[in-house]
């Protein structure tokens, strides 16, 4: 029974320590607060209709979040494809955006937002196009930082995500599915 108790104790001590730290190396501390992320257009785990891909009019969805904490300074807005072939493949990056933003209308930018570089080497919102085949996952992930990031224009979303580590006081996300 002791050394049960000693496991036990061990393993408690064990998860305290490892949840003070970053979560995978996004610079979101593993304790930090919540954003919700959704659609009117698709629910989280849902389809993204087709206007919001390569296949339509290849506009941004529209996007909403809450729980942002009132002390943030920048909101971050990153959509990545982790099922691309060659690893995570980059569709949208936006930073800097005012943090009393509510949300992204369909096919638009929120004012003094900067958009970056996607991996179509595009500055903007590129749709989802994945191959044919299997449907692809597509993840819209909003961050609240401490922070402008400040970056140009021709940032990419491993600049975006540098910039953001140990930056970031809140993380949600919504994902998404489209194939052909």
């Amino acid at each position: 029974m002791r050394s049960r108790l000693m496991i036990f104790a061990a393993v408690a001590a064990l998860g305290l320590v490892s949840s003070c730290g970053d979560g995978e190396g996004s610079g979101v501390p593993t304790a930090a607060r919540r954003i919700t992320v959704s659609s009117p257009a698709f629910r989280d785990g849902g389809t993204i209709p087709r206007p919001y891909t390569c296949d339509g009019e290849d506009v941004s969805p529209p996007l909403a979040f809450t729980g942002v904490p009132a002390h943030t300074t920048g909101l971050v807005l990153l959509l990545e494809d982790p099922d691309a072939p060659r690893g995570p493949f980059t569709h949208w990056l936006m930073w800097d955006i005012d943090p009393h933003t509510t949300g992204v209308p369909a096919g638009r930018t929120p004012p003094g937002a900067t958009q970056g570089r996607n991996s179509f080497t595009k500055t903007g919102y590129s749709g989802p196009c994945p191959p044919v085949g299997k449907p692809h996952r597509y993840v819209f992930t909003v961050y609240a930082t401490d922070r402008r990031l400040g970056l140009a224009t021709d940032a990419t979303a491993d600049d975006v995500r540098r910039a953001v580590n140990g930056h970031a006081l809140a993380v949600g996300s919504l994902t998404g599915r489209y194939g052909r």
